[in-house]
């Protein structure tokens, strides 16, 4: 259930990136869901091993996890926005969704796992690792079916569909942000 939860704004971001490039190929998609798992699963136990070394110093900077995801998932949905307004297609072909975009939704849609690191301090080193890899398969899954059910929508909604996913993206960016202060 953690994993699900945890999955849900890597889910809401796959989503959008089906949106923004509906004709996808298989291994562009198997590649944002792999990403997304990584660091949905790579957050949590760096949690947990900041937990039981450097606590003290990172509690400083835990205020600061949903400014963080706020300014990366609202960059990212801002440019998408801009380039849904722009043509899809040129003299230098058409746009899809770059390596370095994925590994900073990546890390936006997972820096609040981190702070599940610190809910699974009390559990052995072995059971951490497990619990994250869980996590991470769970998150794999789910953002697979996201970028399919993207991809579906993405056919449907043609020309609006990158503007839409960059609005996703600010939302959740301002989900995190707000839910946070909660």
């Amino acid at each position: 259930m953690l994993g699900v939860g945890l999955a849900m704004d890597a889910f809401s971001v796959s989503i959008a990136n089906g949106l923004s490039s509906p004709n996808m190929k298989g291994d562009k998609v198997l590649l944002i869901a792999t990403i997304f798992a990584l660091f949905q699963a790579l957050m949590p136990l760096t949690g947990y091993v900041l937990v039981h070394t450097l606590l003290e110093y990172f509690a400083v900077l835990q205020k600061f996890i949903p400014y963080i995801a706020l300014a990366l998932l609202a960059f990212i949905g801002v440019k998408m926005i801009i380039d849904g307004t722009k043509p899809k297609c040129d003299l230098s072909g058409c746009r899809t969704i770059k390596f370095s975009t994925v590994i900073v939704q990546g890390i936006a849609t997972s820096i609040d796992a981190l702070s599940v690191g610190f809910t699974i301090a009390t559990y052995t080193a072995i059971n951490a690792v497990i619990s994250c890899l869980i996590i991470g398969v769970v998150t794999f899954i789910i953002c697979l079916a996201g970028v399919v059910i993207g991809q579906k929508l993405g056919d449907k909604l043609s020309g609006k569909a990158e503007i839409f996913g960059g609005v996703i993206l600010i939302i959740i960016g301002l989900e995190i942000f707000i839910t946070s202060f909660i």
